[in-house]
Order: structure tokens, then C-alpha cells, then sequence
């Protein structure tokens, strides 16, 4: 079932993905990188201010609105509620302006509100699907949001690629289009009804996520803040490139196993109870590892001609350092998010991330202030792994205390295997085809990789395996029975 709900969400995470690269390949050639860096920090404090007043909501619907059908009483409530953490996200807009930017802060705040607009209505549309349980239409409508933010800012940077206000705004009026597409699809299969929740259990839920998040500074955002302080906006928009490049396949992967077994996960819990949720969830870390992993090794074996054949020369820099404590972090943040966090809020206790989300925080923070003014990039990078490390211990910790959860050391072993092979074919590969352009290079090499991760998956899991091909057997024959 875990498997099967990857493979449902996996297309359209891995469309969005490869819009969100091709974005970064297209954008670090076209706008000035000056502005790149503004766009950037844009995301970022619009993603921390989101995050803090807006994304508790999903979570709070997921545990309180249902799964199947969804009652237009719950979703009254609910948008009532956005509507007002909205206009609080656009006050705290102001200050962070100023902040990050004063010399531009009017531009800087503009482009916030326009991103907390559209990802408002985007993600809230996108939620129902969710808990109407619409996979079909869910990935459908990702794909539209995918290729509109990437498409208007195209079009965009042609007539004006040295503003990150005009590229910001074109994003966005893409995300906000294909969440009222969605708005209206996920509408109508709303019930009569009233809502399965009160406004104090839904805030009761909600302000310890909120709490969580505003701690969480240091875990995800504020090594851009003090880089740019210290290095400037140029070297935020290399650390922002290289980033990308190396998050967006683990996230793909880790998003598309999290889309649907987190509904599943708190099903369980309140179906069956903490015990079968545990074992739920052994083994989505164990898919999320023996997947993330090989992908994160081939990344770091290719991550030279990656940045040679994607970003321009002005983006060079410490390229495999940074792929490998990249990658690494982003595994760390996810197992953390997707499996011990999401214990926590299983049990309904989402004020005990706060302990954890602090703690990982300052660790961040101070390391930021250690490490940046002398490492710049790489030194932002180790920051960053700094407080995922910290967080994922306590996250560790405080989940245990409510229901333990086995590692899956066997997979983890496996993938380590899986993981070095992968990206020993790869270097392999590089280092034999050196004369081909580095565009064949790079897709001999990944091919080279992903078939010693094909064979060495089926050498560790034979049932699995044989299942699998037995199940495309039968569906081939059947096929062929009916044409």
C-alpha cells in the first residue's frame, strides 16, 4: 500500500521538482544574480512566515477534517481561519521587510504578500483534494501548478530579468491560477454539513504547530539571512542554486512517500491504535532511506557535472562539499519531519516539538555566527546539518516517550549498499567517458547508476522482486487478452 501511494503522488512531486530545477537553470543565466539573491530570500521569509501562520493548518484539517468525504461546515471553519492567519502572516511581512532588506523593503514586502496569497489558496485547495482522498485530480492539478510557475516567470524574464519583484510575481500569479483551478474541482464534491470541529479544538491543535515552526528559525532558514549579512546577496544566490539542485530529487522522493502515507499513518492510529501506527511508520523511514540514500550518493558522484551543465560559471564553488552535506541534511530533516514528527502528531502532542524544533534551532543559529563569516557557503551548509542533527536526536527522544518506533537497521544497511554501488557506477562512468560532452556524460553516468541500483535491489529483495514481476505478467497478459 506505502509503495503503491508513492507511485500515485511520485509523478506529479517529480513534475513539480523538475519545474523548480528547470526554474533555477533558466533563471541564474537570465536574471542578475544580485536579484537571484533577493528571489531567494523571498522564498525564504515567505516560507518561514507561511509556515508559521498558514501550514499548521494542514495538518490540523488532516487530523481533525476526515478522510472521504468533506463537510462544508469543516471547510467554512477552516477558511475563516486562514483568512485571518493571513492577514497576520501580511503584518509580519512588514518588519521581516525591513529586516532583510531596508533598502527595498517596499518591493521585498510586496512580493511576500503576493506569495502568501497564492500559496494560501493553493495549498488550501490542494488540502481538500487530499482529504477527499482524489488522487487523480490532486496530481493532475500539480502538474498545472508546476507548469504555470514556470511558465509565467519565463515569459516574464524576457521583458524584465533584472527585477526580482516581476519574476517573483509571475510565480506566483501561477500558483494562485492553478489553486483557484483547484478550488473550484475540489468544490464540487463537497457534502452538506456541518463542521466535524470547533474553532477551539482546531486552534488548541494548531498553536503548538505554531509555537513549533516559530522556533524552528534556525533549522531552515536563517543561514540564508546571515550569509546574506556577512557575504551579501551574490553568495546567497550560489548557495540557493547549489541547494536546489541538490534537495529537489530528495524531496521529490521523500514528498511523494509523505503525500500519502501521512493520511494513511494517522488513520491507523485512530483505527488500530500507537502500536500499528509505529509499525506504519518503520516503514516509511525504511522507504525514504532506501530511496533517499542511492539518490543522494549518485547526486554527490555527478555534482560536478551537474553545476558544470545547469548553472552558469558565476555559480561555481565548493560543488561536491556542498552536494554531500546537502543531500545528507535533507534525508535527516525529512526521516526527522515524515516519521518521528509525524508520531507526534499522531498522539495529538504537537507542543512537544517545540523542545525539540528549539533546541535544533539555537544550535543552528550559533553555528551560523561560527561558521559563515569564515566558510561562506560550505559554512552555511554545515549549519544547516548542525540543527538537523540536533533536531532529529530530540525528535528521536520525544517520540519514544509516546511510542517507540523500530529502526529498520536491515534496510538501512541495504541502502548503504544500494547507495555505494550506485554512485561507484556513476564515478566509474564519469571517469571513462571524460571525451563525451557533459550533457552524454552525465547521462551515461546516471544510467549506469540507476541500473546498479536496479540489480542490486532485486539481489537484496528476490520476493519482492518476483512479486513485482509476476504482478507486470499478469497485467501485460491481460492486456493482450483484451486487445
Amino acid at each position: 500500500m506505502l509503495l503503491r501511494s508513492t507511485l500515485i503522488y511520485a509523478p506529479a512531486t517529480l513534475f513539480t521538482r523538475l519545474g523548480a530545477l528547470l526554474f533555477v537553470v533558466v533563471a541564474t543565466r537570465i536574471v542578475d544574480q544580485h536579484e537571484y539573491g533577493i528571489l531567494t530570500l523571498v522564498v525564504t521569509v515567505g516560507e518561514l512566515i507561511d509556515l508559521a501562520v498558514t501550514e499548521w493548518m494542514r495538518i490540523a484539517l488532516l487530523r481533525l477534517g476526515g478522510k472521504g468525504e468533506v463537510s462544508r461546515g469543516s471547510l467554512l471553519q477552516a477558511g475563516r481561519i486562514l483568512t485571518g492567519t493571513t492577514v497576520l502572516a501580511f503584518l509580519l511581512a512588514a518588519p521581516a521587510s525591513l529586516f532583510v532588506l531596508p533598502e527595498r523593503w517596499l518591493e521585498f514586502f510586496i512580493a511576500i504578500c503576493v506569495y502568501l496569497i497564492a500559496g494560501a489558496v493553493s495549498r488550501f485547495a490542494l488540502l481538500v483534494l487530499q482529504l477527499q482522498q482524489r488522487h487523480t485530480a490532486y496530481m493532475l492539478l500539480e502538474f498545472l501548478r508546476a507548469f504555470l510557475q514556470l511558465a509565467f516567470p519565463l515569459m516574464t524574464m524576457v521583458t524584465d530579468h533584472n527585477s526580482f519583484l516581476t519574476v517573483s510575481i509571475a510565480s506566483n500569479l501561477g500558483t494562485l491560477i492553478a489553486g483557484l483551478v483547484a478550488g473550484a474541482i475540489a468544490a464540487r464534491k463537497i457534502v452538506p454539513g456541518p463542521s466535524r470541529f470547533t474553532s477551539r479544538e482546531f486552534f488548541s491543535l494548531g498553536m503548538p504547530i505554531i509555537a513549533a515552526v516559530l522556533v524552528s528559525f534556525g533549522l531552515h532558514s536563517v543561514e540564508r539571512v546571515v550569509l546574506n549579512e556577512f557575504h551579501g546577496a551574490a553568495s546567497v544566490a550560489i548557495f540557493a542554486a547549489i541547494f536546489s539542485l541538490a534537495r529537489q530529487p530528495i524531496n521529490t522522493i521523500a514528498n511523494a512517500v509523505n503525500t500519502g502515507s501521512f493520511p494513511e499513518a494517522v488513520g491507523r492510529f485512530d483505527e488500530r491504535g500507537p502500536e500499528a501506527a509505529s509499525a506504519f511508520f518503520t516503514q516509511v523511514m525504511a522507504l525514504i532511506i532506501s530511496l533517499s540514500l542511492p539518490a543522494a550518493a549518485l547526486l554527490i558522484a555527478l555534482s560536478d557535472d551537474l553545476v558544470t551543465l545547469i548553472l552558469p560559471p558565476d555559480y561555481s564553488g565548493h560543488h561536491t562539499i556542498l552536494f554531500a552535506i546537502i543531500t545528507l541534511t535533507v534525508i535527516i530533516a525529512n526521516v526527522t519531519s515524515f516519521v518521528f514528527n509525524a508520531m507526534v502528531h499522531a498522539h495529538k502532542r504537537p507542543q512537544l516539538l517545540i523542545v525539540n524544533n528549539t533546541i535544533g534551532s539555537m544550535v543552528g543559529i550559533a553555528l551560523c555566527f561560527v561558521l559563515i563569516p569564515g566558510m561562506s557557503e560550505v559554512g552555511a551548509a554545515l549549519a544547516l546539518a548542525g540543527g538537523a542533527v540536533t533536531n532529529m536526536i530530540v525528535s528521536i527522544i520525544i517520540s519514544h516517550r509516546l511510542t517507540p518506533i523500530s529502526v529498520p537497521w536491515r534496510a538501512i544497511a541495504y541502502a548503504v549498499l544500494v547507495a555505494l554501488g550506485t554512485a561507484g557506477a556513476a564515478t566509474l562512468a564519469t571517469q571513462e567517458l571524460q571525451f563525451l560532452p557533459v550533457f552524454f556524460r552525465l547521462g551515461f553516468a546516471s544510467l549506469a547508476g540507476g541500473l546498479v541500483f536496479l540489480g542490486l535491489n532485486a539481489a537484496l529483495h528476490p520476493k519482492v522482486t518476483l512479486e513485482k514481476l509476476a504482478m507486470i505478467r499478469v497485467r501485460l497478459s491481460v492486456r493482450g487478452e483484451t486487445s
